[in-house]
């Protein structure tokens, strides 16, 4: 299995740009022409970044070798500490470096950037451990971790940040619910992803990370800000949905509600606007009285297309709040649907495997 290569803009020029099924299709021509460039750097880098540190024959060796199972062609230009915490960096020929873990089950593909700010850093974070996987890091650490970024955009008090398997790397994501990893000190940032290796083949992300920190997401969010749609027969499943009104896909799905409604399924559904007209328009449909009339004005633009203004009287954004919150969840596309127990469905919701993922039938 191949590793996927960068897939944004520069991290540090415009904090990532995120792509959904919905979304406007000229993201994809910036996404092409940035991850050129960056393949294109890459060898400069690798020479550039062997002279950081050194590593054992037998880690060398053993990692080498693992890789090479795993299915890694590329040529291996050398092993080397990475600037993230309790790993090494695996200089490729042509390719973006993979970052990995001394046990070779995490690995990282991806550049690593500097941070920018000036400010010098001394302080070592008390690194997490195996039992905060998934769980939103602590007020102290991630007031540090602000103090650190002063200098990249779209970071704040609302910027979700997770303890990710490996001590000393935290899993961000922009308020648009794009990802990327950093140091636990903030001085090294990257947009890879966490990906394992089980018994000598990639298996993917990291299912148990994410699985654990999207339970932490759906768990904060304010369910009074939520539309649901409860189960007509004896409840067997619960699932979150992030939604737009004018997202095709999310209007197919939503006209399959009453059969799963009907199945014991019930729907949560999550305000996640996407297109630029939606935020004002899905406002006026949470700006209704109660959950009720919501639903009815959810239903009114899902199966008909027609929206309901907000009520001169109504002068909050009751879509924001969840929003926000789940941008946790990195939502890539929507409809993105997700579990209770905070996995995410992967396939069409179309096919059967959707109500098996469901449990029923």
């Amino acid at each position: 299995m191949k590793l996927p290569v960068l897939k944004s803009v520069s991290l540090i020029g415009v904090m990532l740009v995120a792509t959904t099924a919905c979304a406007q299709p000229s993201t994809t021509d910036m996404t092409n022409k940035a991850v050129s460039q960056k393949v294109n750097q890459s060898v400069q880098t690798s020479q550039n970044t062997q002279a950081i540190g050194t590593v054992s024959k037998s880690v060398d060796s053993r990692l080498r070798q693992l890789l090479t199972q795993a299915g890694i062609k590329t040529q291996i230009i050398s092993i080397v500490p990475s600037k993230l915490p309790n790993m090494y960096q695996v200089n490729l020929a042509e390719q973006l470096p993979l970052h990995i873990t001394k046990d070779g089950k995490y690995v990282i593909q991806g550049e690593l950037q500097k941070n920018p700010i000036k400010r010098v850093v001394t302080k070592t974070p008390a690194r997490s451990t195996s039992a905060q996987i998934g769980e939103p890091v602590s007020t102290s650490i991630k007031s540090d971790l602000l103090a650190n970024m002063g200098a990249l955009k779209n970071m704040s008090v609302k910027t979700p940040f997770f303890y990710t398997a490996v001590p000393g790397v935290i899993w961000g994501a922009t308020l648009e619910g794009v990802p990327f990893l950093l140091s636990d000190d903030a001085q090294y940032i990257t947009d890879g992803e966490i990906s394992v290796i089980e018994n000598g083949q990639f298996t993917g992300l990291d299912g148990a990370f994410e699985k654990l920190k999207n339970q932490s997401v759906l768990t904060t969010l304010d369910t009074k800000q939520l539309i649901s749609y409860p189960a007509t027969s004896a409840e067997k499943a619960v699932i979150y949905v992030a939604t737009d009104v004018n997202c095709p896909y999310c209007r197919r799905l939503h006209k399959q509600m009453p059969m799963l409604n009907a199945k014991g399924v019930t729907i949560k559904t999550i305000g996640y606007p996407i297109y630029e007209e939606s935020p004002e328009q899905m406002r006026g449909i949470w700006c209704q009285g109660n959950e009720d009339s919501r639903r009815k004005a959810l239903d009114q633009a899902m199966l008909h297309g027609k929206m309901t203004p907000a009520p001169a009287s109504c002068k909050t954004d009751d879509v924001v709040g969840n929003r926000e919150k789940a941008a946790g969840l990195a939502v890539m596309a929507t409809p993105a649907i997700y579990r209770e127990d905070g996995v995410l469905f992967q396939a069409s919701f179309e096919s059967p495997e959707f109500l098996e993922f469901l449990g029923v039938k």
